[in-house]
C-alpha cells in the first residue's frame, strides 16, 4: 500500500497536463479493434484501466501497439472477427472495460472469462447481462451477477428494443456494441441523457446511428472503417486540480484541451454557481468533441443545491464536489446519488466517513448528502481509508492542501487507474504530497461534532 500525506499548501500556480479522457480512450480502442484497417489514436490515456482494455483486445487477436510519437496503432480485425482468448481477461478495477467488452464479445462466436479485482467483483453486472442475454449471448456467473463471469457470444444476435432501468452510459454502450452485430435494428431508450461518446464515435468510424430524443437506434451489420481519433483531456480528471486551485487562495492554474461535452459539464456548472473563477478560452472541436482551455483562480465558494437531474452529467465528480462543499460557506445539498453506492466503492458512505473524520458536519441519506460548510476548511488530521477508489484518494489529497492538520490516505496506488502522474503534477505547481508509512493505528482519535442521519 502506498500511503500518502497531504499537507497545507500555499497557492497553486502554473500548468498541468491532464491525461486523455478515460471514457473516450476505452471506446476508441474497442471500435478500432473491430473496424477494417488501421486506427490511430492520439492522446490515449496511459492508465491501468485503459491498459486492461488494450490487453484484453490483444488477447482476442487485435494488433495493439504504441508508436514512437506516443500515438497508438490499432490493427482492426474487421470481418475476420475477434478470437477466443487463451486465458481469462483481467479487467482490474475498470467497470467500463468489463461492461463494454461484454457487449463487444456478445456478437462473435467466441467465449471469454472475465475477472476483476476485489472492488470490481462487487459491482453489479446484471444490468448488462440481462439485455445481452435477451439478444442471445450466454452467461455463466455468480448468482448475483458479479465477476468472475464467462460469456459465450453468438454470430447471429437478435436485435432488441430496450428501456434502460437506470441512467447508464455503460449499459447503453454495451447494447449498442452488441447491436452492431445483431440482425435488424437495435433500439435503446434512456431514462435521461447520458454520455454520448459511443454514438458519436461510432459515427466517426462510419456507422449510421440515429438519435431521437431519448431513443438511440442502430442497424446491425454495419462495417466500421479505421480512422484517426484525437482524445481530448478528461474533464473528470481535471476536476481535482481545478477544485484544488479554487480552494488554495491566490492560485492561478491553466489547463488545456479539456473536454466540455454538455453531458459531462455538471460539475463545472455547479462550481460556477458556487462562485468559482473559471474562464473558458479558445473553445473548439477536437476528435469530434467540444474542448476548451481553462484558467482557474482561487475563489471563495458559496453553498448550492445540486438538482437531482444534474447527477447523470457529473456522477464521477461528486467526491471532489463534496470537498469543495466542505470548504464553502453555507449548506450544500445533493440528491439522487444512489448510483454512487455501486461505483468503485460505496462513494457516498466512504466520502461521508472521511469527511466526518476530517471535521466536517454532514447528513448522509440513502441517496442524499447534505454538507454544512463554514466558509473555511475543516480541521483535517484524519487517516482516510479510500476503499481502493481512485477518486476518493484524489479528493482527500486535495482536501489536505487546505486543512490545518495534514490528511493521510491509506493507498495512492489506485490513482494510476485514471491519472497516473497526479501526485507529481500537483507537486510541480505547489502541492505538498509525500509518501508516508503512517497507518490507521498511528492516527489521532479526533472528536468532532457530528451530524449524521443514516
Amino acid at each position: 500500500m502506498d500511503s500518502t500525506l497531504s499537507s497545507k499548501s500555499t497557492s497553486l500556480v502554473g500548468h498541468i497536463r491532464i491525461p486523455g479522457d478515460k471514457s473516450i480512450s476505452h471506446r476508441a480502442l474497442m471500435l478500432g479493434a473491430i473496424a477494417e484497417g488501421e486506427t490511430l489514436i492520439y492522446g490515449l490515456l496511459n492508465s491501468a484501466d485503459v491498459f486492461c482494455t488494450a490487453t484484453a483486445l490483444k488477447n482476442m487477436g487485435v494488433g495493439v501497439s504504441n508508436r514512437q510519437d506516443g500515438s497508438w496503432s490499432i490493427q482492426g480485425v474487421g470481418s475476420q472477427g475477434l478470437q477466443s482468448p487463451k486465458s481469462f481477461l483481467d479487467m482490474g478495477n475498470s467497470g467500463t472495460s468489463v461492461r463494454l467488452l461484454m457487449g463487444l464479445i456478445a456478437g462473435y462466436d467466441i467465449s471469454a472469462e472475465l475477472k476483476g479485482d476485489a472492488s470490481l467483483s462487487k459491482r453489479p453486472m446484471n444490468r448488462v447481462i440481462d439485455p445481452l442475454t435477451q439478444m442471445g449471448a450466454i452467461f455463466k456467473t455468480h448468482e448475483k451477477g458479479y465477476l468472475p463471469l464467462k460469456i459465450q457470444g453468438i454470430s447471429e444476435l437478435s436485435s432488441i428494443r430496450y428501456q434502460l432501468p437506470m441512467a447508464s452510459a455503460q449499459v447503453k454502450s454495451a447494447i449498442l456494441l452488441a447491436g452492431l452485430r445483431a440482425k435488424g435494428t437495435t433500439h435503446v431508450i434512456e431514462l435521461e441523457k447520458t454520455r454520448d461518446y459511443t454514438e458519436t464515435m461510432m459515427r466517426t468510424f462510419g456507422a449510421h446511428v440515429e438519435t431521437d430524443g431519448l431513443e438511440i437506434s442502430l442497424e446491425g451489420g454495419q462495417v466500421l472503417q479505421g480512422c484517426a481519433i484525437d482524445v481530448p483531456a478528461d474533464p473528470s480528471s481535471a476536476a481535482f486540480p481545478i477544485v484544488a486551485a479554487l480552494l488554495c487562495e491566490g492560485s492561478e492554474l491553466t489547463l488545456n484541451n479539456i473536454g466540455i461535452n454538455e453531458r459531462r459539464f455538471g460539475l463545472y456548472e455547479t462550481l460556477l454557481e458556487m462562485g468559482a473563477d473559471i474562464t473558458f478560452k479558445n473553445k473548439r472541436t477536437q476528435g469530434g468533441e467540444p474542448v476548451s482551455d481553462l484558467v482557474i483562480k482561487g475563489s471563495a465558494l458559496k453553498a448550492v443545491t445540486v438538482p437531482a437531474e444534474r447527477v447523470v452529467s457529473m456522477i464521477d465528480e461528486f467526491p471532489i464536489l463534496a470537498i469543495a462543499a466542505a470548504c464553502a460557506e453555507g449548506t450544500t445539498t445533493m440528491s439522487g446519488l444512489a448510483e454512487l453506492r455501486v461505483k468503485e466503492s460505496d462513494r457516498l458512505a466512504v466520502m461521508a466517513k472521511g469527511l466526518i473524520a476530517s471535521g466536517v458536519k454532514l447528513e448522509e441519506g440513502h441517496d442524499t448528502l447534505t454538507i454544512y460548510g463554514t466558509g473555511h476548511p475543516p480541521s483535517g488530521g484524519a487517516f482516510i481509508e479510500t476503499a481502493l477508489d481512485h477518486r476518493i484518494a484524489m479528493s482527500f489529497l486535495v482536501l489536505g492542501l487546505v486543512t490545518n492538520e495534514p490528511i493521510t490516505i491509506d493507498d495512492a496506488t489506485p490513482i494510476r487507474t485514471s491519472f497516473p502522474n497526479f501526485i507529481e503534477s500537483m507537486n510541480d505547481i505547489g502541492a505538498e504530497f509525500q509518501p508516508t508509512n503512517k497507518t490507521q493505528s498511528d492516527s489521532i482519535d479526533l472528536s468532532h461534532d457530528i451530524v449524521r442521519h443514516l
